[in-house]
């Protein structure tokens, strides 16, 4: 098996680097995120129109490069280690995989060319604050997020020639600048009870949207609520939505992991680099073997969680000619072990991405909460940049986890824990 990048995912990662390094540096981080977008545009087209990033994972036949989730995971890792403030997340890897899962041939043509040449952002919004669970990262996809009965969640009833939203969703990743929304809602009363997936125009009449103050200022969130809003039903209304939401979570699980891996290196890269300038008793306190084992056990981690990302990534990618998204073919020498989920109750299978996601999470934690112990006096100012990486590693487990109930999902889902025999009792 041979699991080195090809020359043209090196390229992808160095020309992103560069693009990152001139245009998002510190202060203009800073700035974009007080912006009332909460992002850069000039920066967010440069990546559309020179590299082609929201396309990155798209199909050539809709204006995509015809790349694979490994790609898109790579490319996330340096907008991770930059802490870009971009609608990339949103975009490319929560609304678009769904709308070309279960959109129709004219939903597809009319919408993800516009997602592709970065004309149009859009975002997944779900009712609550139920990102995780309607991704399937925390446990099984059975729906109960989505609200039931008459009460609860974002309903949806059918009118003359259309449907109609009421509800909430909070913490949807843009949603105060996306152009487009995916909403999930509850339709059929308590009888007839399933979710389905809606297209709503971000501007579109009774909407209301709020921009919240989030812990992880680079990664924006709104509240978004829908008054008896006019709605597109996506897809059609038989298709699989709990499984191709569960089949979107574990892309992002991967990319999301491999995000975090480009955070958690770039932390300990700054920590290294003060710990080399920094002077104490006459020399430097990267000299002192303390400081070298606790950034040895960093280092470690951030490695560790690279391997399981970056597996990650691949293990996300079925075979070729198997889906919409599908170009790359996998390693040599190795097989795909993607299979789809089953039916009713969606789990995750395989639950490397889940379990990538949970280490990916952890290092980054580490990573910036030593760096701002290694920092000193200065590390513990509000305004350093340490922070930046501390509440982002906070942040993503708000929205996507905790880390503890990544791994017990995964558990679960692997049967890890399941005694062989039925008499058997755990201890």
């Amino acid at each position: 098996m041979d699991a080195s990048f090809t020359p043209e995912q090196d390229e992808i990662r160095r020309t992103l680097r560069e693009l990152l390094l001139r245009r998002c540096g510190p202060r203009e981080l800073r700035a974009a995120v007080d912006t009332p977008a909460g992002h850069d545009p000039a920066l967010w087209s440069a990546l559309a129109e020179q590299l082609g990033l929201p396309g990155l994972a798209l199909p050539q036949a809709y204006g995509g490069v015809g790349c694979s989730a490994t790609e898109l995971a790579l490319a996330c890792e340096e907008t991770g280690r930059a802490l870009a403030p971009t609608p990339l997340l949103a975009t490319a890897v929560l609304a678009a995989p769904l709308i070309a899962a279960l959109g129709t041939e004219a939903q597809r043509g009319a919408l993800l060319r516009r997602l592709a040449s970065g004309a149009l952002t859009a975002t997944l919004a779900v009712p609550g604050a139920a990102l995780a669970a309607a991704l399937a990262l925390t446990g099984d996809n059975g729906g109960e997020w989505a609200g039931g009965g008459r009460a609860g969640g974002v309903q949806a009833r059918r009118v003359e020639g259309g449907w109609r939203l009421y509800g909430q969703a909070d913490q949807v990743l843009d949603g105060h600048s996306a152009g487009l929304l995916v909403v999930a809602a509850h339709a059929g009363g308590f009888a007839r009870s399933r979710t389905l997936l809606f297209l709503v125009a971000g501007d579109a009449a009774g909407v209301v949207r709020l921009r919240q103050t989030a812990l992880d200022a680079t990664r924006p969130q709104a509240r978004v609520q829908l008054r008896d809003v006019d709605a597109e039903l996506l897809g059609e209304e038989g298709a699989d939505v709990l499984g191709a939401l569960t089949a979107a979570g574990d892309v992002a699980a991967a990319v999301l992991a491999c995000e975090a891996v480009g955070a958690a290196d770039r932390a300990l890269e700054r920590t290294v680099e003060y710990v080399r300038q920094r002077e104490q008793f006459g020399r430097a306190i990267g000299s002192f073997q303390a400081v070298k084992h606790r950034l040895a056990d960093v280092y470690v981690a951030v490695q560790a969680a690279r391997s399981a990302a970056y597996y990650a990534a691949w293990a996300a990618t079925p075979p070729r000619g198997t889906g919409l998204y599908q170009c790359a073919a996998p390693p040599r020498g190795a097989t795909s072990h993607n299979e789809p989920a089953d039916a009713g109750r969606h789990t995750a299978a395989p639950p490397e991405a889940r379990l990538a996601l949970a280490q990916s999470l952890e290092a980054l934690r580490t990573a910036s909460a030593e760096g701002i112990q290694l920092h000193g006096g200065i590390g513990f100012t509000w305004e350093h940049e340490a922070h930046l990486y501390f509440k982002r590693a906070a942040g993503d487990e708000l929205l996507f986890g905790p880390v503890h109930r990544l791994r017990a999902h995964a558990a679960d889902v692997a049967r890890l824990f399941e005694a062989s025999d039925p008499k058997e009792v755990a201890v």
